[in-house]
């Protein structure tokens, strides 16, 4: 396969998954914002959204004070952010009309169809009036696209390039999102603990019962960040903890978002697409997956989760970068 077909096939479903996580992560901190917390808490919940997506500095060049209306415009409509939901469609749409001829008709009028009704979706209120049902049509139409690929094309290179960029972006954000989530609630646990230290024993046990409540809330939102809820009482059949949750999207191979999942098709799609200067590719993220497999939740937690967090994601970002090396970048003349 040409490379540059390749890396229309990589790019595109990139832009798709990444849409698709910007919605997720936007949903749930629209839900845990209705949940009862100070102005300082509710904006550093929002600027971590930003954060994940490396966008913070991008929206204070832009915006004058952090709001949940702007955050929301920035990352779903801004035409000059990269990253926002419009800009990723458009450029999922933009890639796959590039290799129209690698794609199925189902496949194509999938990726356009979207770009279609987006266009008039952001033409409307309907943003505003209710976010969760538009981002619940964003994942929506992730799935369809995936489905659809899964469904109608056939398992030569170029599916395996759809795959590979699916997998490998979806690496990305579940890191990021665990990252900072965890992150946020080691902050905010810590501004819990000092405030009912400071009441009467009534009153902070009364504290700590509402702590244990919206705890439940935080970590159930992250779990629905990446459809994972279900997967966790499934698993778990008991109450959520930390520790558990980091264990179900770090180390879990059955569940679909989790790292050491994504790592594995990561894996095996590199596999069907290996060529003759790809070995060192295939070499390094076959050792990111050993690490990841081998590994125990109580060894990443005693290293520390945020370092190890971080390792994962200069080893994505560096393995994307061999990846555009050997398969992607056109070959000079």
């Amino acid at each position: 396969m040409l490379s540059r077909t390749a890396d229309h096939l990589f790019w595109m479903a990139r832009y798709t998954e990444r849409a698709e996580n910007t919605a997720r992560m936007l949903d749930v901190h629209v839900q845990t914002a209705l949940l009862p917390q100070s102005t300082d808490d509710a904006e550093q919940g929002w600027r971590a959204v930003l954060g994940i997506s490396e966008l913070l500095y991008g929206y204070n060049q832009k915006y004058d004070k952090l709001t949940q209306k702007d955050v929301i415009d920035f990352m779903v409509r801004d035409p000059n952010n990269p990253s926002s939901i419009a800009s990723c469609l458009r450029q999922a749409r933009e890639n796959a009309r590039a290799v129209r001829g690698a794609l199925t008709t189902e496949a194509w009028e999938i990726q356009n169809a979207t770009w279609i009704k987006m266009q008039s979706y952001l033409q409307t209120n309907a943003l505003e009036q209710n976010p969760s049902d538009f981002f619940e049509w964003v994942k929506h139409r992730s799935h369809l696209s995936r489905g659809v690929t899964i469904g109608t094309m056939l398992e030569d290179e170029a599916f395996h390039f759809i795959r590979l960029g699916t997998f490998l972006e979806r690496a990305d954000n579940t890191a990021r999102i665990i990252d900072v989530k965890f992150h946020g609630a080691k902050e905010t646990q810590s501004h819990k603990q000092g405030q009912s230290q400071s009441q009467s024993q009534s009153q902070s046990q009364g504290a700590a019962e509402e702590t244990g409540q919206l705890d439940f809330y935080y970590w159930a939102a992250i779990l629905r960040s990446v459809s994972g809820f279900e997967i966790y009482r499934k698993v778990y059949r008991d109450v959520i903890t930390p520790e558990r949750v980091a264990e179900l999207l770090i180390l879990r191979a059955d569940m679909p978002r989790s790292l050491l999942a994504c790592m594995g098709n990561v894996i095996s799609n590199l596999h069907h697409v290996r060529n003759d200067v790809s070995a060192d590719t295939e070499r390094f993220a076959g050792k990111l997956h050993a690490d990841l497999k081998f590994a125990r939740i109580e060894e990443i937690l005693e290293a520390g989760l945020h370092d190890t967090l971080t390792e994962f994601l200069e080893r994505i970002f560096e393995l994307g970068n061999r990846i555009s090396r050997d398969f992607l970048v056109p070959l000079a003349a």
